[in-house]
């Protein structure tokens, strides 16, 4: 049984290892109860590469909001079809995603965080509940300079509300040394990526930046950076 107490014991063993070694021991360790959950993004491209590489089998899957942009479902195939996986995908409740539309509108989110945050709680936190059944381990691509809401994140983390272990083998990776692996690899990513996406949700809620931005100023735009979490990371 995974506890948070083994959580700061696995975070202070693995503090400086690399993406690989850290992946190594919990596949292993924790086979058959740990996966990886993508958002398809440069980050989960990477992991997906590395962990395919040291565990063919391993389960990775991704959320389907519902509204994600045209070239993110592109991608998914790219990336079954490159790796000779097959991505589980969550969805969303439809009588839920009803409802909401008819209390809030088609596009409510822009109305209010509440509003917005109820949007995430439908279209991504109730899905990911049903993806952890059977784990203890969930792997994640979050970066320390990710941004404000990022800067404190561990490379091991107990999960309080999901009472998982959540690992973040890139933890301290910059943004460059992310694409230099892309690029040396031939790791599969979203064209969004070159139109000034660094950051890529759900297309309501997702826009291009401008030169010297924060990489996630596209996401939630309308919001202070305080705000700017669905709730998966919280």
């Amino acid at each position: 049984m995974v506890t948070k107490e083994l959580a700061e014991q696995l975070n202070t063993l693995f503090l400086h290892s690399s993406p690989e070694e850290v992946l190594l021991f919990f596949l292993k360790e924790f086979k058959g109860k740990i996966a990886l959950a993508s958002s398809l993004g440069l980050e989960d491209q990477v992991l997906t590469d590395m962990i395919v590489k040291l565990d063919p089998q391993a389960s990775v899957f991704t959320l389907d909001t519902g509204r994600l942009f045209p070239e993110t479902y592109r991608l998914i195939d790219r990336t079954n079809s490159t790796y000779g996986i097959r991505i589980r995908v969550f969805f969303p409740e439809a009588e839920k995603v009803e409802h909401y539309v008819r209390e809030n509108g088609m596009n409510g989110f822009y109305y209010s965080i509440e509003q917005r945050k109820s949007c995430c709680q439908i279209r991504k936190l109730e899905p990911l509940k049903r993806a952890f059944k059977d784990l203890e381990v969930w792997i994640c691509g979050l970066r320390n300079s990710q941004g404000v809401t990022r800067q404190q994140l561990q490379m091991v983390e107990w999960d309080s509300k999901n009472n998982l272990i959540k690992l973040n083998p890139l933890i301290h990776f910059s943004e460059q040394e992310v694409w230099d692996y892309i690029r040396a690899h031939q790791v599969p990513y979203n064209i969004l990526h070159e139109k000034g996406y660094p950051s890529i949700g759900c297309q309501p809620c997702t826009r291009a930046i401008q030169p010297g931005d924060d990489i996630r100023a596209g996401r939630w735009w309308w919001e202070n950076p305080e705000h700017k979490e669905c709730g998966l990371h919280r």
